[in-house]
């Protein structure tokens, strides 16, 4: 049967506040910029022909309508956004530091999206999919996590490949060892796994990658492709018996902050995965999804915010004609 979806996600729709200088009076700025990781990566996918839902839930105030709309905007199906009149949307606020990296403070106790219940799921959105996406920030709270439970298995029910990036926000968690324990949930359940170096050391101690991954691949079996993604160090993927491929990064000089750069990462090697499937992946085939994915990561990196900067194919395509990659 042929699905209406190519990528469904669930999880965290929010405001990104981004430092954008000061006022004549000497007050600092922030641009309002629409983001959270799981519509990052379908904005980035819907930019690359793609079918997409989102399912999740928002303030109904100002900055819920402005989510909303901007998923819109973007083509992504947005049936299964819930607007709650009670609680407001969450927001983030981002410094950016040396080098791009970012410090984030949460507005969300609550937030509206830790209220997604079990019962507000969408059948049709989840079912008729060919992969789900999700994250940690959906597991962070009972509720939620109850939601994202059910949907991962009503997914696996109805044969959807299921995307995991752990996007670990400790501030977020009541302790370090609640994360490592709903990581290691969604590492068990999926079959794509995007993971940042950072992530991989927090899961198995381990700073050297390829023993990092080698340790996640004995452990999670039903991992089919691992992506370990590395900031400017580049980004290195894991596939069966093979031997681990590694692309670097561009490293361009434009980069004013990272913000989206690894949802873009990822909706790129979804992307791939839509074209090419899971089997019988060549290494050639797996640096080419690398090389596309780590271009896409780049121009992001060069703009403020994410689900409105995600580049169109033209301009990736440029970038690596260009660079001769």
């Amino acid at each position: 049967m042929d699905k209406k979806m190519d990528v469904t996600a669930l999880g965290e729709l929010l405001i990104d506040f981004t430092a954008e200088g000061l006022s004549e009076q000497g007050n600092g700025l922030f641009e309002a910029c629409p983001g959270g990781a799981p519509g990052n990566v379908l904005a980035m996918l819907a930019k690359l022909g793609r079918c997409t839902a989102f399912i999740g839930k928002v303030g109904e105030d100002m900055f819920g309508r402005l989510l909303k709309g901007t998923l819109e905007e973007a083509g992504i199906n947005t049936a299964g956004v819930i607007m709650d009149h009670e609680v407001p949307t969450t927001l983030a606020f981002v410094k950016t530091l040396p080098g791009g990296d970012r410090d984030f403070s949460f507005y969300r106790k609550p937030g509206a999206d830790m209220l997604l219940a079990e019962d507000e799921l969408p059948n049709d959105l989840i079912g008729n999919c060919r992969i789900f996406h999700f994250g940690t920030l959906s597991m962070t709270h009972e509720g939620v996590r109850k939601a994202t439970v059910k949907a991962v298995s009503m997914a696996e029910e109805a044969g959807a490949l299921l995307s995991f990036d752990p996007n670990l926000r400790l501030p977020l968690w009541k302790d370090p060892e609640e994360a490592r324990e709903q990581i290691h949930w969604g590492l068990s359940h999926c079959h794509i796994l995007k993971i940042a170096d950072n992530e991989l050391e927090f899961m198995t101690g381990e700073t050297d990658f390829v023993k990092g991954a080698a340790l996640l691949r004995k452990r999670y079996p039903n991992i089919l492709i691992l992506n370990v993604t590395a900031g400017d160090q580049g980004s290195y993927s894991f596939y069966g018996e093979e031997e681990p491929v590694y692309v670097p990064a561009f490293c361009l000089g434009r980069t004013i902050e990272t913000t989206g750069a690894g949802d873009t990462f990822c909706a790129s090697v979804l992307d791939y995965v839509l074209e090419h499937g899971t089997r019988n992946l060549s290494p050639e085939q797996r640096r080419d999804m690398l090389r596309f994915a780590n271009a896409a990561a780049y121009i992001v990196t060069t703009r403020k915010g994410a689900i409105r900067s995600m580049p169109e194919l033209p301009e990736v395509q440029n970038l690596l004609e260009e660079q001769g990659k």
